[in-house]
């Protein structure tokens, strides 16, 4: 049976999806809001199995989800777009780019088949580096993903703003990659 957790918008979410939030959450509230660390997708390196590979030049491509085509990046991890972020340059720093990671490139980024090349930007980042930006909005991967096609950011409301996955027009995609089970159960009354 999948236990299941109330998110802060009233959701039903299963513990494989809360718990590893949580956990992530936890771990920033203890490194603090202070910057720093490395930013994966881009050109620094990383010794971490979860995290994407390091490249020099970021490649945006698309792969297939349960929630359809969408935008990914190094590895096939999938991105994400932040709706508090109104303007290409970021409002994601601190302790905020430690669960949402920026993707960053230290050249400029490719488009892979089924990538408008005409929507890829960069924008400088608070901490100096070029954040990939596509149709305006830069790009993100989520610390629970840790292989291709997951999607366990979908839909979430962290660091004041909620997090989706991107369609290759550009457009965040609503719909939620699973449906929680029914936990409710009917009986009839004996008489």
């Amino acid at each position: 049976m999948t236990r299941l957790f109330r998110s802060k918008r009233g959701r039903w979410v299963p513990a494989a999806i809360a718990v590893p939030t949580a956990a992530a959450i936890a771990a920033v509230v203890v490194a603090g809001c202070g910057g720093g660390g490395t930013s994966y997708g881009g050109s620094s390196s990383t010794s971490s199995g979860s995290k994407p590979a390091a490249a020099t030049t970021a490649t945006l491509a698309t792969g297939s989800t349960g929630l359809g085509k969408i935008l990914v990046g190094t590895n096939g991890r999938s991105l994400y777009m932040f709706v508090k972020d109104k303007t290409p340059m970021s409002t994601c720093n601190g302790g905020c780019a430690s669960v949402w990671t920026p993707f960053t490139t230290t050249g400029k980024p490719k488009a892979g088949a089924g990538v408008d090349a005409a929507k890829l930007t960069t924008s400088k980042r608070a901490d100096g580096k070029q954040q990939v930006v596509y149709a305006g909005d830069p790009l993100y991967f989520y610390v629970s993903d840790t292989k291709a096609g997951d999607t366990k950011g979908q839909n979430l409301d962290q660091f004041g703003g909620e997090w989706y996955v991107v369609s290759p027009t550009g457009k965040k995609v609503e719909a939620s990659s699973s449906k929680p089970a029914s936990t409710t159960t009917t009986t009839t009354p004996r008489y």
